[in-house]
């Protein structure tokens, strides 16, 4: 049965290409309601784009339990294994616009929805198990670095350089940038992080710290420098293109969930803050312990409603999983769902993508594009005498005891500011002779870019970071850079 042509409102019409004219060659006619209707509706297709994490692609998919962890949460999800949910993931680059090239070396954004009973859990992380900053505070003027100039609007080394010189705890994640890491090849192909520290809490109301990790079943594939510009130019949809011809061909990706377990008796021992997420744990001292098994097998019918449109926050936590003093994460909890109130406006959960498909039970109400099916007529205050909505003591929030009550603007651990230890393992001990190699090249390449009158003391500032992490990876650079370092610079740099 064929269908009528209708407007928003659902009234069928006929003429969709002539507008109303006077006479066949007057002017357009104010009246023509349907000219009106279609270039209002034109001209605001387009929403606010995301800030960072502009460009992106999604699937829906499916989570599994495959191991027992029910002795650190009590998160129904983990209850036993072969438990399983719906699950939606975006992964994307950071800095780049929408219409930049997935090709970019740039972090991968890996976040994902689950569909829990209990709720919608959003981890939100990245391709790396490290950040830039440790302090939520710097990331505006951090980003602002991966953006574009005030002053022509084009994308500038000397800034990002600039920062990360004047920041060395972006050193970790600098390197894994600069390296083939940087330029993965697609989304299938990489690993994926929740990065910050979390908290479980089990049926006993014990707490552990946990890291969450997601280890490609593709394995892991890059590009090099050289490749990944090339694939920039001929194909800037590269990563989008993979991804929905690997699904629609029934070539499921998907990836393995593990987690790392820190008790709060080993946190207080630890070498560095744990809650840092410029830092790693070793997984030789906290091995990786699996969880289950991610698999994505749909792409959403229409990528505006449901990739666009989708909305992750690190705060959309369920019962059993929670946060930790992480500042980068502690900042995160406010902002990404303040974002979205902006971007998407204050009912943005009640889209079909972000809508928890289990009860949603409370008093909020109103705001642009409110939909009233979870609520009707139901009362809009708590307590009342009309409902039957009780809050369950079962979920009560963990209670703790905080390490201090001295308001501080510094972190406790005394190795807060080594910043070049871990660095320096991520060259010698993770990287092969090839990995180093292109790490050099790139960061040369990159730093060949740095120009005007501040350019030597950025260079020689970032040199310094590079010869304490280790000497030969700065001399490398240096060489390729054509610094000439004499051994006061040298010495100077290593203290």
């Amino acid at each position: 049965m064929e269908k009528k042509l209708t407007t928003s409102s659902g009234a069928p019409y006929f003429e969709h290409q002539d507008s109303q004219t006077v006479g066949e060659r007057g002017p357009v006619l104010l009246q023509d309601f349907i000219l009106q209707e279609n270039l209002a509706h034109f001209v605001r297709e387009r929403i606010p784009e995301r800030v960072v994490h502009a460009k992106g692609s999604g699937a829906y998919g499916k989570f599994t339990v495959t191991n027992d962890i029910s002795q650190y949460t009590r998160a129904k999800l983990f209850s036993k294994i072969g438990n399983s949910c719906k699950m939606f993931a975006r992964f994307s680059t950071v800095g780049g616009e929408k219409g930049s090239a997935d090709t970019a070396r740039d972090p991968r954004g890996f976040a994902l929805k689950f569909y829990t009973e209990d709720g919608n859990w959003d981890l939100v992380g990245n391709n790396t198990p490290v950040f830039f900053i440790k302090d939520a505070k710097k990331f505006p003027d951090f980003i602002h670095t991966q953006k574009r100039t005030p002053k022509n609007n084009l994308p500038s080394a000397t800034m990002k350089w600039d920062f990360w010189s004047l920041n060395p705890e972006s050193l970790h994640q600098v390197l894994i940038l600069m390296s083939d890491r940087g330029t993965p090849h697609g989304y299938r192909h990489m690993h994926g992080f929740g990065s910050h520290t979390f908290s479980m809490i089990n049926g006993e109301n014990e707490r552990v710290w946990v890291k969450f990790h997601f280890k490609t079943e593709q394995g892991i594939k890059n590009f090099n420098n050289e490749e990944a510009t090339k694939m920039a130019g001929e194909n800037p949809d590269f990563a989008q293109e993979d991804l929905c011809k690997a699904i629609e061909n029934g070539d499921f990706p998907k990836w393995k969930l593990y987690i790392q377990v820190m008790t709060e008796e080993q946190a207080k021992e630890f070498r560095w803050n744990p809650f840092d997420v410029t830092k790693v744990w070793f997984q030789a001292e906290f091995p990786l312990i699996e969880v289950g098994e991610m698999e994505l097998n749909e792409i959403p019918a229409n990528f505006f409603a449901h990739v666009e449109q989708s909305a992750f926050s690190p705060s959309n936590l369920i019962d059993g999983i929670s946060f930790s003093p992480d500042k980068m994460l502690q900042g995160r909890l406010f902002s990404y769902p303040d974002a979205h109130r902006y971007r998407l406006g204050v009912n943005s959960h009640q889209l079909e993508v972000n809508r928890c498909p289990f009860a949603v039970n409370n008093y909020q109400r109103d705001g642009f594009m409110a939909d009233s099916k979870d609520y009707g007529d139901a009362p809009n205050y708590f307590p009342n005498s009309f409902d039957n909505i009780k809050p369950d003591a079962s979920y009560k929030n963990f209670e703790y005891e905080l390490d201090s009550n001295k308001v501080a603007n510094f972190n406790r651990n005394e190795n807060d500011d080594d910043h070049y230890t871990q660095p320096g393992l991520l060259y010698t001990k993770a990287m092969n002779t090839e990995d180093r190699e292109h790490l050099v090249h790139n960061i040369i390449q990159s730093m060949k870019g740095i120009d005007g009158p501040k350019r030597d003391e950025i260079i020689n500032r970032q040199l310094c970071h590079f010869f304490r992490a280790n000497v030969e990876l700065g001399m490398k650079v240096a060489s390729g850079l054509q610094i000439n370092i004499d051994q006061n610079t040298l010495s100077h740099a290593k203290m």
